[in-house]
């Protein structure tokens, strides 16, 4: 039976290289959010804006992301070591779970304080409401503008360009809202407005909770069918005979790993299980941007199945 430990490298230094371009951006976009997560969160208590507070609250969410996009691209220029072999990226998951599961709790607050406010409205300051969510609004468009134009296949800041979409919605719902009680005197358009960022806030935390849990699970990366990847696999050279037992999932954001059983057809010298391996290889990272793959040659039937070795786990045959 021959294994195969040996994996190129070459892609962790353009990964690094990446991430190092990313991190001031990153850096600049997540203090300029932090700032105005503070001043929104003061405004919203001064001003007696729900609507400002939700809005904070959605900041808050994104100054978290920013965060862990930034210690995410700081983590991918560390190297692995003897304990974390895969590196550091899953910290990123790790924290953006948590910080997702946080949020129920703050839209459920969000929504009871609004429902509390329409039957009972409280004053609210318009002028300074009015001043504080344009200046968030403005500060979103910045900070929109420095991670515009990202590599494509950078999902580390592409998804935190996406929560800061977000939050730039909720910031013009927090302008609406202080037009509407300014000029024509509608106080239960803050509650209103507050649910509707809320909203966002809710959809951001859930999209999060489901892709870093599906990651944690191990998770079969989405756009990819093992189905597929067996067919095509199969097809890679003429001397392969099956693959099977073949899985792939992500360490973290855009670092997919696959192993994988070929059997060869008798006879195969050493030679023929190198050519294999590097067509092998090469349609993983071309065909499923997998950077990272295992393979294991059988010389004959699967020795796994023999033994009834991975009983409880789903394998494709």
């Amino acid at each position: 039976m021959a294994h195969d430990h040996t994996h190129p490298h070459a892609h962790d230094h353009d990964h690094a290289h990446a991430a190092g371009r990313s991190e001031g951006k990153l850096l600049f976009a997540f203090v300029l959010t932090l700032l105005m997560l503070l001043l929104e969160a003061a405004g919203g208590i001064v001003s007696g804006s729900l609507a400002l507070l939700a809005d904070a609250g959605h900041m808050l969410v994104d100054a978290l992301a920013l965060l862990l996009a930034f210690l995410g691209a700081r983590f991918a220029a560390r190297p692995a070591d003897a304990r974390r072999t895969y590196g550091y990226g899953r910290i990123e998951v790790l924290a953006g779970f948590v910080n997702a599961l946080t949020q129920f709790a703050l839209v459920a607050f969000i929504v009871y304080e609004a429902v509390q406010r329409l039957f009972s409205p409280q004053p609210i300051l318009s002028g300074v409401m009015l001043v504080v969510a344009a200046l968030g609004l403005v500060a979103n468009v910045v900070v929109l503008r420095v991670l515009h134009g990202h590599d494509p296949d950078d999902v580390n800041v592409a998804g935190a360009s996406l929560h800061v979409l977000g939050d730039l919605l909720g910031s013009v719902a927090a302008v609406l809202a202080a037009l509407a009680v300014r000029w024509m005197g509608w106080n239960w358009a803050d509650p209103v407005l507050s649910v509707l960022v809320s909203l966002l806030i809710l959809r951001s935390a859930w999209s999060l909770v489901r892709r870093s849990g599906h990651i944690l699970l191990e998770g079969t990366p989405e756009g990819v069918d093992l189905a597929v990847v067996r067919q095509e696999l199969h097809g890679a050279d003429a001397g392969i005979v099956s693959i099977h037992h073949v899985h792939v999932w992500q360490v973290t954001a855009g670092s997919r790993m696959a192993t994988l059983h070929a059997e060869l057809a008798p006879g195969a010298q050493r030679a023929d299980q190198a050519r294999v391996l590097t067509a092998i290889k090469r349609m993983l990272s071309e065909r499923w941007r997998v950077d990272h793959a295992t393979v294991q040659f059988d010389p004959g039937p699967c020795p796994d199945e023999q033994l009834g070795c991975g009983k409880g786990t789903r394998h494709v045959h």
